[in-house]
């Protein structure tokens, strides 16, 4: 590869966290995708925050799901939230690949991370990583009349059901996992740690960068019909 390949690698691993690992022994072509800090939507987050912009990832699905030559996708979660919208735009082109795809949960996935973790075929986090599930929170200047609450209760509901569909938990399960009054002296909701989160339904299996890729390759190799 020259050099232009290199500084172009070096520049989206940069700028958007993508890169592709295609220099394995293998040579399977793996597309790595980092969502980190705070998913931003319509709105820019504050400069100071580290952010996903889903502005820059929902085009780069769209290209791996064209890329015949992509084998697989490979999903690096640490991220507090953010905008839900955006968030579950994410998760629906994630789930909607039809390249293989694992997520890792790395120091957290959180909120609207939730969704963005279950939406790959397989899932692990690192046994010292979170996962915090909370009701749909309000910011900002609201008007507190029944129509916002049906509405904040219809996101939830879209949060809800794409978890449960993608992930070995029921609609109720996680529904008092995010009202759990219990565990949060200031707010609702549950914080699941590495292997609780398996236990509760919403990870596949606690492990690191090391499992992940190779439960990648193993699901490569059945597409494609490669021995193992």
């Amino acid at each position: 590869m020259g050099d232009n390949g290199l500084d172009k690698k070096d520049q989206e691993l940069e700028e958007f966290g993508q890169v592709l690992l295609d220099e394995g022994r293998d040579k399977r072509r793996i597309q790595l995708l980092t969502i980190i800090g705070e998913v931003e939507g319509h709105e820019n987050a504050s400069g100071n925050c580290k952010t996903t912009k889903y502005d820059h990832v929902l085009p780069k699905l769209a290209q791996i799901e064209d890329d015949v030559t992509i084998d697989g996708l490979l999903v690096l979660l640490n991220t507090s939230g953010g905008d839900v919208d955006a968030g579950l735009a994410i998760a629906e082109m994630i789930a909607s690949l039809s390249v293989p795809s694992v997520s890792l949960v790395l120091g957290g996935s959180h909120s609207i991370g939730v969704p963005l973790a279950v939406a790959a075929d397989y899932s692990f986090i690192v046994p010292t990583g979170t996962m915090m599930v909370h009701p749909v929170r309000m910011s900002g200047m609201v008007i507190g009349t029944s129509r916002t609450y049906e509405y904040f209760d219809m996101i939830q509901d879209r949060i809800l059901s794409f978890v449960e569909s993608h992930a070995d938990i029921a609609y109720d399960q996680l529904k008092g996992l995010m009202h759990n009054t219990r565990m949060l002296t200031k707010d609702l909701g549950t914080v699941l740690v590495g292997e609780q989160a398996v236990k509760e339904g919403l990870i596949n299996e606690v492990g690191g960068i090391r499992q992940a890729v190779k439960k990648l390759h193993e699901m490569i190799d059945e597409r494609t019909g490669r021995p193992q």
